[in-house]
């Protein structure tokens, strides 16, 4: 089989034909049930382990900072493994990719849920990780190829709904199943579903041509290199007290030199990692940025809140899930409602700056919360933030892939996963710095106006007379404090993640509307 080059590609796609699938098959609702059903599962399980975290330190004889490596092995592996699915999906086959990729994913799973001890679980979710890595390019590509032009819109709606739904219904999920049975359970409950994901894809999965290319190694260790020493100095980085450790230091010199050589290698190469013409895409370039942010508002939210409607609102771990909720049912209204304007020709760019603008305006409102409020704001803001979301992700990723070729969508899927996992891991890293030290701040602003001039009902002097019943009004004002410097360190990652959403809204006029969009079908061809 012949090698096929970067200049056998071409830059731009070819015009679709209306009511044509790339990869036509028999029965595409449940093709679709499965693919769906393999990306929620993998994408659950970024999140669905988190509330068991305190249930499995003492089993596997870890320590609350080591088994932090449980979800720190699962995502540096994601990271690493992404990039490469393209490639993969080239030599092997998207089909047997696919198929290898889930059938690894549930043997991990399985794995994980009879770990041992932490060395074991470390290494089974690494495992998983690689396997997760290759499944949401290989969806979203799997939906676009199916689906004729003319659906491809209503396909990424209901694949993003799968993507922004799963991390939400993570801890809800997580937290019933910690609860009821055991931790153990929030691996073993992929066993069953995998086993109806992999009969419907063995049976229905259609695959790509196969076209052999060289392995860029150099390249790509250099991109693995880079990025598993980003993702560390993220991880560790406030537990390590940032710039303070000449760990974060060597893990940001690492990850610098190794991105920055990557950087130059994709221009120079012979034959780089990634085809130069998907840099040169004004849509997939401007998309990642969105991405990122994405990544950053979503992730880095869902990250903050648990903890916060636990610790501050008193919440038990269930209630915290139903009353995040909500943001799904926002996402899956509007990206049901930015399909419908797509397919009626309103111009993509006005809904992903208003899906923006909404998200920005919902971590306005939260910055206006307050310990004394009820659930109502809660609700609201969590329903107004989906309402953004959806409106940008559907959009954001028609534009991105209706202007690259089919067999460039892979790649392009990899690239745009890998923004978001970025994205979600810069973001949590600074949305959990921000806290830590606005707490400190704040503790330390408020302490001062402890005293007996400016509380008549508490004087501190006195409290020291009475023994341990002062000691004990002592530390309940200490915790008072505590509470109140918390809320005052979430209010400004509120703050901080509006500002740096709202700014994303100008993107939009680096978008472009693609050439060449396929003529409204007809009747017999919207029946296919």
């Amino acid at each position: 089989m012949a090698t096929v080059t970067q200049s056998d590609t071409p830059a731009t796609p070819p015009r679709p034909t209306p009511g044509v699938a790339a990869l036509p098959v028999a029965n595409r609702g449940l093709l679709t049930f499965g693919v769906m059903l393999a990306t929620i599962m993998q994408i659950l399980d970024t999140t669905i382990a988190n509330v068991a975290l305190p249930h499995m330190t003492t089993q596997l004889g870890a320590s609350a900072d080591t088994i932090t490596w449980v979800l720190t092995s699962y995502i540096v592996a994601v990271a690493i493994a992404i990039p490469i699915t393209g490639w993969l999906s080239d030599t092997i086959g998207s089909r047997n990719l696919f198929l290898l990729s889930t059938i690894g994913f549930i043997i991990a799973s399985a794995l994980c849920g009879m770990a041992q001890n932490l060395e074991q679980m470390v290494i089974f979710r690494v495992l998983q990780g690689v396997s997760a890595a290759f499944m949401n390019p290989l969806s979203q590509t799997v939906m676009l190829d199916i689906n004729p032009p003319e659906r491809q819109a209503k396909a990424m709606a209901i694949w993003g709904m799968g993507i922004m739904v799963g991390p939400i219904l993570g801890p809800v999920i997580g937290g019933w199943l910690t609860d009821n049975f055991n931790w153990r359970w929030v691996f073993f409950v992929n066993l069953p579903l995998g086993v109806i994901c992999i009969a419907i894809l063995w049976w229905l999965l259609p695959s790509r041509p196969i076209r052999k290319r060289r392995f860029d190694l150099f390249g790509f260790a250099l991109l693995a290199i880079g990025i598993a020493a980003l993702q560390l100095m993220l991880d560790r980085g406030q537990g390590e007290d940032w710039f303070g450790s000449i760990e974060i230091w060597i893990e940001m010199l690492v990850a610098g030199i190794a991105l920055w050589m990557f950087v130059v290698h994709m221009a120079t190469g012979k034959e780089p990692m990634f085809e130069r013409a998907l840099w040169r895409n004004g849509n997939l370039v401007t998309g990642l940025f969105f991405m990122i942010v994405i990544g950053v508002v979503m992730m880095a939210t869902m990250a903050l809140l648990p903890p916060m409607l636990q610790n501050l609102y008193g919440h038990s771990v269930f209630d915290t899930g139903l009353l995040l909720m909500p943001r799904g049912f926002g996402v899956v209204l509007t990206m049901a409602i930015s399909a419908q304007l797509i397919q009626r020709g309103f111009d993509a760019r006005i809904i992903v700056g208003l899906g923006m603008a909404i998200a920005a305006y919902s971590l306005w409102q939260m910055t206006h919360w307050s310990l004394e409020m009820g659930t109502w704001p809660i609700i609201l803001s969590g329903f107004v933030q989906g309402l953004g979301m959806g409106l940008v992700f559907m959009p954001l990723n028609g534009m991105a892939f209706a202007t690259l070729a089919p067999q460039q969508r892979t790649e392009g899927a990899s690239l745009i996963n890998l923004a978001r996992n970025i994205g979600s891991s810069v973001g949590i890293s600074l949305v959990t710095t921000i806290l830590a030290r606005s707490i400190q701040q704040s503790h330390a602003a408020l302490v001062p106006n402890i005293s007996a001039e400016t509380l008549d009902t508490l004087d501190p002097n006195l409290a020291q007379m009475l023994g341990s019943t002062g000691q004990t009004v002592l530390a309940m004002a200490d915790a008072e404090i505590n509470r109140q410097a918390a809320m005052i360190g979430y209010l400004n990652d509120f703050y901080a993640m509006a500002i740096v959403t709202a700014l994303t809204v100008p993107l939009v006029f680096f978008l472009r509307k693609p050439k060449g969009r396929a003529e409204k079908p007809d009747a017999s061809a919207m029946g296919h």
